[in-house]
């Protein structure tokens, strides 16, 4: 029988809640919902500076706001730090870490040693061919308990220092300009790891070893590897005694049973660091997969400076929590067909990690606005209304029209509105003292003819005539059908260049407003111009 699915989402709560933190979790709710088992939070609360009261508190408001609801009381990270330091006692006794100071001025972390040994990998472990790092002979290498430090050759014949861990190089041999072994790396590894034998030489012009790699089968991304010779030793636990995220982070998941990983990619290289860790601390490897990317039009990864890119600036702006969540959803991963506005339980029946996608996933504001209204135009139209109500109420300009006007106003825009925030363009409909979008007039006003229309139209409703009187009056003076005076009259009453159909409009706005609508914009316009 196997064990059940256990996933985590493991932020950090220092601020504001990134949409791309936000979409690992609903993969790991997803995924654990489609497995039936359970999804777990964790809340790595180790930065003392940044993890505050109040980042913690927007974290799990916006997990409530997007019903993602764990199986078990969240874990604080802070709260684990003497179990993170009895893991690290444990490497050190084991000798899989030491203590090292890397200056007299710093007081001694302790340092994970990556393992040297095939024997702690099992099938993590692969191995390669031999390869002769050549050396600059005049520069020193150095080789001790703490690694390997070298200054290598680049293509260019130019001096390239480099370093690595001893089990980078753990079979390597030390060679003179004459091909003679001036030093063997297995044959004095006890010595360097036990006695603490270093060797250091001037005459070494290369090194030769077997490349060895970390390897495993990403659920995502399929198989990956990473030489030993390109890693070092990593820090666990700080000068000053607290843990580090990599010892933390491993230790929770040990403690909490969790069996995958699901993740961002940009954690892809703490994966071939935690593996071992895993390893040696008797703790079976969970599985892992790696989520693409959230990036912008140009590839970068997606930030404040693109637009919304937090939770809470969507739920600010009117988004509805089912569409965000099914946006995110879509931002790397498909269901195999058509199919775009998803609910929470057609998303769970139709997930699997198969369909992740590997390229990056990019942004898309007008896709999430056109899903978030079709989520709005689903609502009950009640529960439509007393949202609106509730915006409308905050606006000063609301009184201006009666509820059952507002009423009317809602229900005519409801099929246009992508968002809450849309609301907020209403006051037109209130009075004439809105503001004009500059769009709008250059589409529907920008001509020398629509400017005299609307000014025509202006002075014939100054006269008292009604708006149809005048539209007849000055279709007759231009000699132009009437219904090309549709556009300049709609932008000089509303600002805007599209909408609702114009007669719909014409019967919610007070009839003694439309000159003074006219005449607002005609002075917007002059003000423009100058």
């Amino acid at each position: 029988m196997t064990n059940p699915v256990r996933v985590r989402f493991a932020p950090s709560p220092t601020g504001q809640v990134h949409i791309g933190n936000i979409r690992a979790a609903i993969f790991n709710y997803l995924f654990a919902r489609s497995e039936g088992g359970q999804f777990l939070l964790r809340v790595e609360d180790t930065d003392r500076e940044r993890s505050t009261p109040e980042a913690v508190e927007k974290l799990l408001e916006v997990m409530d706001w997007l019903e993602l609801h764990a199986d078990e009381d969240p874990l604080f990270q802070s709260t684990r730090a003497e179990a993170h330091l009895a893991a690290a006692e444990k490497l050190i006794a084991g000798g899989h870490a030491y203590r090292h100071a890397r200056s007299a001025d710093e007081q001694p972390a302790v340092f994970f040693r990556i393992p040297e040994s095939d024997a702690v990998y099992g099938s993590y472990l692969r191995k390669g061919e031999k390869v002769e790092k050549a050396l600059f002979a005049d520069q020193p290498l150095l080789i001790d308990a703490t690694g390997i430090q070298y200054i290598g050759v680049s293509r260019k014949g130019k001096q390239d220092p480099g370093g690595c861990c001893l089990a980078g190089m753990a079979d390597g041999e030390v060679l003179d300009a004459e091909g003679s072994v001036l030093f063997s790396i297995a044959e004095k590894m006890s010595a360097i790891l036990n006695e603490g034998l270093a060797f250091e030489s001037t005459g070494a012009t290369a090194i030769r070893y077997t490349r060895r790699e970390i390897t495993f089968t990403d659920l995502v991304k399929g198989e990956l590897s990473k030489p030993l010779d390109s890693m070092k030793d990593l820090v666990i636990v700080r000068g000053d005694g607290s843990p580090v995220f990599h010892l933390a982070n491993v230790c929770d998941d040990l403690e909490q049973g969790v069996t995958h990983i699901i993740r961002g990619d940009d954690h892809v290289e703490n994966t071939f660091r935690h593996l071992p860790l895993f390893l040696l601390l008797d703790g079976k490897v969970p599985a892992y997969g790696h989520l693409p990317m959230i990036v912008n039009a140009q590839g970068k990864p997606y930030s404040k400076r693109d637009g919304d890119a937090f939770v809470g600036d969507f739920r600010s702006k009117g988004y509805l929590p089912e569409a965000l969540f099914n946006y995110l959803v879509l931002l790397g991963w498909s269901p195999g067909d058509d199919r775009e506005k998803m609910n929470r339980d057609e998303l769970i029946a139709a997930f699997s990690l198969d369909r992740v996608q590997l390229s990056p996933a990019q942004m898309d504001l007008n896709k999430l606005g056109n899903l978030n209204g079709a989520y709005i135009q689903e609502l009950p139209v009640d529960l439509y209304l007393a949202d609106v109500r509730d915006l409308l109420s905050r606006q000063d300009w609301s009184g201006d029209l009666s509820t059952e006007q507002w009423t009317e106003v809602a229900l005519l825009m409801r099929p246009r509105i992508q968002t809450y925030a849309d609301v907020l363009d209403w006051q037109w409909f209130a009075n004439a003292d809105f503001e004009r979008s500059p769009g709008a007039l250059k589409r529907g006003l920008g001509k020398a003819w629509q400017k005299d229309v609307l000014a025509r139209l202006s002075e014939a409703l100054e006269q008292g005539l009604t708006l149809g009187a005048a539209r007849e009056k000055v279709a007759t003076e231009l000699e132009m059908d009437d219904s090309k005076l549709n556009l300049p009259l709609r932008v000089g009453l509303t600002g805007q260049a599209g909408g609702p159909e114009l007669d719909a409009i014409l019967e919610i706005l007070d009839p003694e407003s439309l000159a003074k609508r006219l005449k607002n914009t005609l002075i917007c316009l002059h003000n423009t111009d100058a």
